[in-house]
């Protein structure tokens, strides 16, 4: 959404962009100093403003994750559907109101400096500052909030908050300086009125501002977590405490529902819109009903990185192709405090992302495993197991197709899903390795003149696959391969009048003229450094490798473009751009979308190909960035 140029629309500090957090180092300076020279019986304003800032950031992130999670939230989500790329960035500064009003609070205390000098704790200011919010800011919020609903005030500023109508924690923060403005002038009257009646304490500023936003962000989070008992023991609660079907009515209609917390004042003032209630009742009492997905891609975590790389974690990280970024090991020890401990190691598999593409709905589940674990010979019937009972679930509620990412789907560790299919010959849901649509996304990614390649991992699934095509097409496929006779078996499946295409050669210098390989085995340095200048490097290894040669260029794994039909898509899965999935991915999305009935596992049908590939094309999906193909 374009933001328009108003007047005390845009922050003062919009133009830093992320170096907006350096204007806290005045703060962390002067509490720096105020630890270092305080007294005893100093009250360490800075250092204060700066726990507050940071205990609202951990408010945050824990409804965030809460309501992100799909493995504890989704029964009591209101709205099933998620947000998108434009609502992650247009609430990426959520948190500009903290720096705002730490800022003012700064301000503040050197307007009074009575403030330094303020009791730790004080239960009768306390009491009074809950008191002034509930009487004069609840009701000019109301008043105020309702006029932000009309003409020029909603569509130049207000609107900007309501372009997302899946709320969640980060569209608390999300609004104009100007209505911060006016949510800090409507927050300074109780702590005034404290100030001025002499009861005002360290501790009414944590109880009131961690208090406000953790309701704040409560009833953004989509999840209704208020159960209905509270209101029976206590039915005059209901116009005391908004709650996220509350606010979840306001934000869908638009006409009601303005109260800040307290819906007292949408009932006298004849804005209160009953549904809430219903909606409320239904939630508590139902849950959201569970549509089984018509698509599972079952991934497992690759590094460390990747275990943040996740939406319920970071969500503007996970809305970015993940890398090791410096700042991101600084959150790395409290990442392994928290759900790694357990999640990781115990945990079985779980939901981490969903979209849908017109009526197929998908789901991302995680292996809780790293690429590390599956290569250690005592972790791998674990594994497995892990497996074997995501696809017995998927099966059990419903699933059409569960489609095995990365390390899932490995050869030695269950034959590329071929075990769970004997193992269960009475499955309902189609298991699928994508490795046929990975096949042929990388060739079609050659250029439509080459006439020769060569060939690493050439006696694999995918590499006897590229080879067994590419002969048909009369180009030269150098095999490199130390044994002669899986070199004889895969040349024994082309037809005759092909084998003359299929070349087994046994060391890395045979491929010294040849300016494109086709990397199926890990190749280090010394191997590389065989390639003329001007090599191209496709790859269908994992990991990829390592780019040494800065005069040749290397190819991405096989990936695909979601369609253009695809909503709800918020994160980008591992290393791709946005909107782009590993091939094996699109691979199961095609075979749902297609409704093909027959098992994707083991070898790979080379006469399927094109077929796969034509089927990717009709749905909307679309490489990465266009290149030649061979026809």
């Amino acid at each position: 959404m374009q933001q328009p140029k108003l007047p005390l629309f845009k922050w003062p500090w919009e133009g830093l962009n992320n170096y907006k957090y350096s204007l806290y180092v005045p703060l962390i300076l002067m509490a720096l100093q105020e630890i270092r020279f305080g007294g005893e019986h100093d009250v360490y304003w800075f250092v204060h403003i700066l726990m507050v800032s940071l205990l609202r950031c951990l408010i945050y992130q824990s409804w965030h994750f809460y309501s992100r999670a799909e493995f504890l939230s989704r029964r009591r989500q209101i709205q099933s559907f998620s947000a998108d790329f434009d609502q992650v960035d247009r609430e990426y500064h959520w948190d500009n109101y903290i720096l705002c009003q730490a800022w003012v609070a700064t301000i503040g205390h050197a307007c009074f400096p009575g403030l330094s000098s303020l009791p730790i704790w004080n239960y009768r200011g306390v009491i009074s500052v809950l008191l002034l919010h509930m009487g004069p800011t609840e009701l000019l919020y109301y008043c105020i909030h309702r006029a932000f609903h009309r003409g020029s005030l909603f569509e130049n500023y207000h609107s900007f908050h309501h372009a997302s109508t899946r709320p969640e924690p980060s569209t608390a923060g999300t609004n104009s300086f100007l209505e911060q403005l006016v949510m800090v002038s409507l927050m300074a009257i109780p702590i005034l009125g404290v100030g001025l009646m002499g009861e005002a304490s360290i501790g009414m500023f944590y109880v009131y501002f961690l208090g406000f936003d953790f309701i704040k962000f409560m009833i953004h989070s989509n999840v209704e977590v208020v159960p209905l008992w509270l209101f029976r023991m206590f039915p005059f609660l209901k116009y005391l405490l908004a709650i996220p079907s509350y606010h979840h009515v306001h934000h869908t209609k638009l006409d009601s529902n303005y109260c800040l917390f307290m819906p007292l004042y949408d009932y006298l003032g004849g804005t209160l819109n009953q549904e809430a209630f219903i909606l409320h009742f239904n939630m508590r009492c139902k849950g959201q009903d569970r549509r089984a997905p018509d698509l599972v891609f079952l991934c497992h975590g690759v590094d460390f990185t990747s275990v943040i790389h996740v939406p319920y974690y970071w969500r503007t990280f996970a809305a970015r192709p993940c890398s090791s970024q410096w700042y991101v090991w600084i959150f790395m020890p409290f990442i392994w405090l928290g759900f790694p401990v357990w999640g990781w190691r115990w945990a079985p598999s779980h939901v981490i992302s969903k979209y849908t593409i017109g009526e197929l709905n998908q789901e991302t589940w995680v292996l809780p495993r790293l690429a590390l674990q599956f290569f250690l010979p005592f972790g791998q019937d674990k594994i497995n197991n892990l497996i074997e009972e995501a696809i017995l679930e998927a099966d059990r509620i419903g699933v059409k197709v569960i489609a095995l990412g990365g390390l899932v789907k490995n050869e030695v560790l269950n034959g590329g899903g071929e075990l769970f299919v004997r193992k269960h010959p009475n499955l309902h849901i189609r298991v699928v390795h994508g490795n046929t649509l990975t096949t042929a996304v990388l060739l079609h990614e050659l250029p439509h003149n080459v006439d020769h390649v060569f060939l690493t991992g050439s006696t694999s699934k995918i590499g006897k696959a590229i080879a067994l095509y590419l002969c048909k097409k009369r180009v030269r496929v150098l095999m490199l391969t130390t044994s002669f006779e899986r070199f004889n078996a895969v040349r024994s499946q082309a037809p005759a009048k092909y084998r003359q295409y299929l070349e087994h050669v046994s060391k890395y210098e045979a491929g010294r003229f040849c300016k494109t390989w086709i990397i199926g085995k890990w190749a280090g340095y010394k191997e590389q450094m065989w390639a003329p200048s001007g090599t191209h490097f496709y790859q269908f290894t994992l990991p990829k490798i390592i780019e040494f040669r800065k005069n040749c260029k290397y190819g991405d794994s096989s990936a695909l473009k979601l369609p253009d039909t695809a909503k709800g898509v918020n994160s980008c899965e591992y290393t791709m751009p946005r909107r782009v999935v590993h091939a094996c991915h699109a691979g199961g999305v095609i075979h749902a979308l297609e409704g093909y009935e027959h098992h994707e596992v083991g070898a790979i049908d080379v006469d399927r190909l094109d077929t796969v590939w034509d089927a990717a094309m009709k749905h909307g999906f679309r490489p990465p960035s266009r290149s030649s193909k061979i026809h």
